[in-house]
């Protein structure tokens, strides 16, 4: 079921992305110093669409880097209730194993 909403959700996103493409193919200067002007300044030369698609997967990429460090906390508490989780279930274990042959016949009576 998720395997089709992603395609439902995803293919106008491509269709999309594809029309952009093909009505954006005018070559543009990108000029990446703003304090130059003359013929000497850096400047890349490429279609609009490909400009576009650099600056989209750039977005995506800084999202997914924010998100990512905005969930550390997440992750870190997980960790530690993971390590009381075990901790607790080896100190059960040794209780059991203590406990003398009569107990586990109160236990299941509770």
């Amino acid at each position: 079921m998720m395997r089709y909403l992603k395609l439902l959700l995803l293919a106008p996103v491509a269709i999309v992305l594809v029309l952009l493409a093909v009505a954006n193919r005018q070559v543009v200067t990108l000029v990446l110093d703003p304090f130059s002007r003359g013929p000497d300044a850096a400047s890349i030369t490429l279609p609009l669409f490909v400009i576009a698609f650099v600056v989209l997967c750039i977005g995506i990429v800084l999202g997914y880097v924010a998100a990512w460090i905005a969930q550390g906390k997440h992750r870190r508490a997980a960790r530690t209730y993971k390590r009381e989780c075990e901790k607790l279930t080896a100190e059960r274990t040794e209780l059991r194993a203590a406990l003398p042959v009569t107990a586990p016949a109160l236990l299941s009576q509770k």
